[in-house]
């Protein structure tokens, strides 16, 4: 409790910002303004929620999402850093999205907008998995948009090399009706294909197991849901990858009640794959996805 209330006296705006505990014990940031709410777990840096004020819900939680210590959280927006996918041993996406990151800033603006600055620098913990000096930091802009900003800082003596994902699950309301446009022509890896290189023709549409990586893409994409009568535009800046996933029925996972496929699909913003980037002591690259309800 005194944690909580250390963050709030340091950070909590009035009538707007102000942390609690959430489930598991996890510390939440919770932001409520006339434009949108949202609520931010400080573990992971992971957007949980967003929703536009008059607007259904944007991203998708899993139902039987695990809030624990330690353990990702199945939905919302997690940070995969400093790896996407699997690595050797040391597991799934990274560790930034397992660990707890600082508070650093927060502050409303002219326009009413929420601003959270998270922060995460190497430790002992770290560099047992990844043995580099980093910093790293997630803006977070919660308005009408969401707007979120991942800055990698090469603190070390040496060049790094990552790849990195916001893992953005959205809510639909059916996965086989909505379409994902913005990604015709390109070329993509597609992982349920032993990563076979293809090449997309038209919009992307649903009917199995997807999970492909779009490679050399800075393109818009709009998740178009016919269910919900929305269009969710995702606008992206620093990122050459753009990963499409639903599981489908085939992947059955502990944190994801059967059936609820059928209502999420991730658009994940990202430097996956060959897409990776590279940079010196001193250098800094700038991941940022802005989402808007159309």
């Amino acid at each position: 409790m005194q944690f909580i209330n250390t963050l709030n006296q340091g950070f909590g705006i009035a009538d707007c910002l102000h942390f609690e505990t959430g489930p598991g014990g996890l510390p939440v940031a919770t932001i409520t303004t006339a434009k949108a709410s949202a609520q931010v777990a400080l573990q992971g840096a992971q957007v949980l929620a967003w929703q536009p004020s008059g607007q259904e819900p944007v991203l998708w939680l899993s139902e039987t999402a695990e809030f624990a210590p330690g353990k990702p959280v199945r939905g919302g927006v997690p940070v995969c850093w400093p790896w996407f996918g699997p690595l050797a041993d040391k597991g799934l996406h990274g560790f930034a999205r397992n660990r707890n990151w600082s508070v650093r800033a927060s502050q409303q603006d002219a326009d009413g907008q929420v601003l959270l600055c998270l922060s995460l620098q190497d430790d002992l913990q770290s560099r047992l998995l990844w043995d580099h000096a980093f910093d790293l930091e997630l803006h977070i802009t919660v308005g009408a948009s969401l707007t979120m900003t991942l800055t990698t800082r090469n603190t070390d003596r040496a060049a790094f090399t990552i790849n990195q994902a916001l893992h953005t699950y959205f809510r639909v309301g059916d996965i086989r009706q909505i379409c994902v446009l913005g990604l015709d022509g390109c070329t993509y890896l597609d992982k349920v294909q032993a990563m076979a290189r293809l090449q997309q023709s038209g919009d992307i549409r649903f009917s199995a197991e997807t999970d492909r990586v779009y490679l050399d893409t800075a393109t818009d994409c709009v998740i178009d849901d016919p269910v919900l009568g929305r269009q969710i535009r995702i606008a992206k800046q620093g990122s050459h990858s753009t990963v499409v996933w639903n599981p489908w029925s085939e992947k059955v996972m502990p944190d994801m009640a059967s059936g609820t496929y059928q209502h999420m699909v991730c658009v994940e913003t990202c430097n996956a794959g060959p897409d990776a980037i590279t940079l010196a002591p001193g250098q800094q690259h700038s991941l940022r996805a802005e989402i808007s309800v159309l």
